[in-house]
Formats: C-alpha cells, structure tokens, sequence
C-alpha cells in the first residue's frame, strides 16, 4: 500500500446516508479473485441504467468530478454486509480519503487494511463540505500527521482516528506489513532465543 501522509483532492460529494456495501459493490460483482478491477462496477446501480447506460443525474458521471480522489457522503457510509469488496471498489476507482460523519465499523476497518483513510468529521462539517462541493469544484487537503481537513477557503476540521490505523496508513503498512516490522522477534523466538 502507498502510505498516506497529506492528501489533497477534488471532492466528490454524494450526499446520501446509509450508503450499504451491495449499493457501493453490487453483489453480482463479487466473482473476481484480485483486488484489481472493481472500479468500474462502484455505484453500479446509481451510475447506469438497466441497459448499461450511464445515469445523467448521478454524481459520478459528472465530468465536473473526474479524477476525484476524496468522496463526501453522508452518516453511516459502508454499512451492510461486512465485504471488503466496498474499499477495493472505491480505491480502485481513484479514491483516497473517505468522508463522512459516521461509518459502519467493519467497513472502517476495512478501508484501513486497504489504504484508504476514513475520515469523520462532524454532521455539521460534512454538510459544509458537500456544499462546497456540490456547488463549485472543491479541493480539499487532509492531513493525516496532524488529523487536519482544510481548503484555501478558510474552512478547517480536526479528526481523530485510533494511533494503530494512523501508524498503518502514515507507513502504508497492511497486516502483513505490520508482522513482518516484527521479522527479527519472530526469528529470535522460533530460534528458541
């Protein structure tokens, strides 16, 4: 994984709540073996119609939001089902730093492993940033060393995330990055040291 130190992107803003994992991953989706290539199927259902067609009011499919790597949504984001499916779709997509103001834990967890920072911000905050983005293009600045959101426009929020996630994603370290900072104990005690 890239490690994720400061990140500054054009916001998407999808302002729904309780945004599932089936609506982030349909499940017809899931039959891939690689993490690659689930992009293309993120918000399947909202980005196209029944023929395949591209949906013309869905926030995606505005040009105005291409190369967009944080997304904006509303509270509850990746609820559902526990699929690790969600992030990989979303990263693969071009996605970095999720905000919102509350997210499903599971999927929480999952973003991390998969080197995406989840960022939550107060209700009052993510509507701010919505509207902005909704409004104009939008570019904001995370900073995860410092648990900082911020634009040019003066508009700055703290966030808190638990040290063992902001060490992984500051490092882009997965769980098997983690154990193998620990290659040299494990050695010593398989060595009976």
């Amino acid at each position: 994984m890239e490690p994720i130190r400061i990140h500054t992107g054009v916001v998407t803003p999808l302002n729904r709540a309780n945004v599932d994992t089936d609506q982030i991953i349909p499940k017809q989706f899931l039959k891939r073996i690689e993490r690659q290539g689930f992009g293309q199927f993120l918000f399947y259902h909202w980005r196209f119609d029944d023929d395949g067609n591209p949906r013309q009011d869905f926030i995606l499919n505005n040009p105005k939001y291409d190369g967009s790597s944080i997304l904006a949504a509303g509270e509850n984001f990746g609820c559902g089902s526990s699929r690790e499916h969600a992030p990989w779709a979303l990263e693969d997509y071009g996605f970095k730093v999720v905000i919102a103001s509350s997210f499903a834990d599971i999927f929480y967890n999952n973003c991390v492993k998969n080197g995406i920072l989840p960022v939550q911000l107060t209700e009052d905050e993510v509507q701010e940033v919505l509207k902005k983005a909704e409004n104009d293009t939008c570019s904001i600045t995370v900073d995860l060393g410092k648990q900082i959101v911020r634009d040019d426009d003066g508009f700055e929020a703290g966030f808190s995330i638990p040290g063992y996630h902001k060490e992984m994603l500051l490092n882009g370290w997965d769980d098997i990055s983690i154990t193998l900072t620990l290659e040299e104990k494990i050695t010593q005690f398989e060595q009976g040291a």
